[in-house]
């Protein structure tokens, strides 16, 4: 299965492949999103080390039962060959209302068919209150016309 664009990346291929990300994480679909995956895709992801698409999936249902209200924004930070890097920042509060700005950088690798064999993430979750939120769309893709995170300042 293949999933472009392919590696080796440029600058508009990469920047694609990062938007194509953030959509599929915004959907909150978490088979959809492990499809983007090898079948035994690594992951290092704050404490959890998560190993293929089967866990992927379990963790990413984890973690939506607990972020709720979640908004992702994901932006390039670099790229070469198969490798890129990106910094996000997530918007989503917690079952006692409480809202929280998380701040993490990716480092992805990917096959020759463009899934990704590897994801580790770092994450710093900051407590905010409602009137500090910045991500304000309805659930799903981001729209066209909204900021990206240098446009917010973030």
């Amino acid at each position: 299965m293949s999933r472009p664009p392919l590696p080796p990346f440029n600058i508009d291929t990469a920047v694609q492949k990062v938007r194509l990300a953030e959509d599929a994480w915004n959907s909150q679909d978490p088979e959809k999103v492990a499809q983007a995956y090898t079948p035994d895709s690594q992951w290092r992801n704050r404490l959890e080390f998560i190993n293929g698409r089967k866990e992927i999936v379990a963790f990413l249902t984890r973690k939506w039962e607990r972020e709720q209200d979640y908004r992702l924004i994901k932006e390039l930070w670099a790229f070469r060959d198969n490798r890129i890097a990106v910094r996000f920042v997530y918007e989503w509060q917690d079952r006692t209302g409480q809202w929280f700005r998380s701040h993490g950088n990716e480092n992805w690798e990917f096959d020759e068919e463009g899934l990704m064999r590897s994801r580790l993430a770092s994450i710093n979750d900051q407590p905010i209150s409602a009137t500090d939120r910045l991500f304000h769309w309805p659930a799903g893709r981001r729209p066209e016309g909204h900021p990206g995170l240098s446009g917010l300042g973030l």
